[in-house]
């Protein structure tokens, strides 16, 4: 039985092991697949695995040895389910392994933005401290979270893990779905929620006039909920203080994306999920999920 992943570098750099998949079948890993290889690559594969390459209805018609398709991922917005199941083929996913590494990050991005110890590092490592007349000085003020709001859009496992550690900080929680203006108005606002087509650009200039002069707003999710022009004239102008993203609506993103400019606005490369523990579990639950369907079973089956 032929397997093909089309893109397990970001899983897997080298420092894992695909073992458990190869004792399965005869497994070739590409590294990246771009849109114009994936049809010669796949070719007579009866399984496909993969994290982000769109996989759509054209391509699967035209792959009739594929019996299943598993998503190396949680999201799986990148595969035609419907396509997939019309033509008999199955496709999995990883239900939410990264629960407790994306609140990490999450948190690790409003502590940055509030003590700046990146900033603070660089300029001692420049003499700043060396040359200064004082014991302690700061490059931009702290800002203490006990006291401060934390309104939560999308309130499942990540965003309860997040207002539990919140919550330890002595941050007061607002959960959107059940007081969105509360949530709106917080002094941060963090994002949790799938990306769908009715939530698209949600944080657009809209809902951030709304938001309270400012305000920081967090991105852990998916960077399609946010209209990137419209965040990034409200830091231009003040209107928000800053932003502290890990997904953008392209990545990687153009050289000259309106975002990266900023000073007031972080920017990481979609890592949030990357601990090595989170990738380990990747691999794992591939391998159950494969033996699963090829024994007759639907573990993390996508429901259709």
């Amino acid at each position: 039985m032929k397997i093909v992943m089309l893109d397990g570098h970001t899983i897997n750099p080298g420092d894992l092991s695909w073992n458990a998949l190869s004792e399965i079948g005869e497994l070739e890993v590409y590294d990246a697949t771009e849109p114009d290889q994936m049809l010669s690559r796949i070719g007579d594969a009866e399984i496909l695995l993969t994290s982000k390459c769109l996989i759509t209805r054209d391509l699967m018609m035209k792959c009739p040895s594929l019996k299943y398709i598993g998503s190396m991922a949680t999201g799986y917005n990148n595969i035609d389910v419907d396509a997939a199941g019309e033509l008999g083929i199955a496709v999995t996913y990883i239900p939410a392994y990264s629960t407790d590494a994306v609140a990490q990050h999450t948190i690790a991005l409003i502590l940055e933005l509030c003590n700046h110890a990146g900033l603070h590092n660089t300029s001692v490592k420049k003499g700043d401290w060396h040359d200064c007349p004082y014991f302690c000085y700061w490059k931009e003020p702290l800002v203490l979270l006990k006291g401060k709001s934390l309104g939560i859009v999308g309130y499942g496992q990540i965003g309860r893990r997040v207002a539990e550690i919140a919550k330890a900080l002595g941050m007061e929680i607002h959960v959107y779905s059940k007081e969105p203006d509360a949530a709106v108005k917080s002094d941060f606002v963090t994002l949790h929620c799938p990306l769908t087509k009715e939530n698209a650009n949600f944080v657009n200039t809209e809902f951030i006039e709304r938001m309270k002069p400012g305000a920081v707003l967090i991105n852990t999710a998916r960077g399609g909920l946010v209209d990137e022009a419209a965040l990034a004239d409200a830091l231009k102008s003040g209107r928000l203080r800053a932003a502290a993203v890990d997904v953008l609506a392209q990545e990687p993103p153009s050289s000259d994306h309106p975002l990266i400019a900023l000073e007031n606005c972080i920017i990481t490369p979609h890592l949030a999920w990357t601990p090595t523990e989170m990738r380990q579990t990747i691999c794992r639950v591939l391998a159950d999920n494969l033996s699963s369907f090829l024994q007759g079973g639907t573990l993390n089956r996508v429901d259709l």
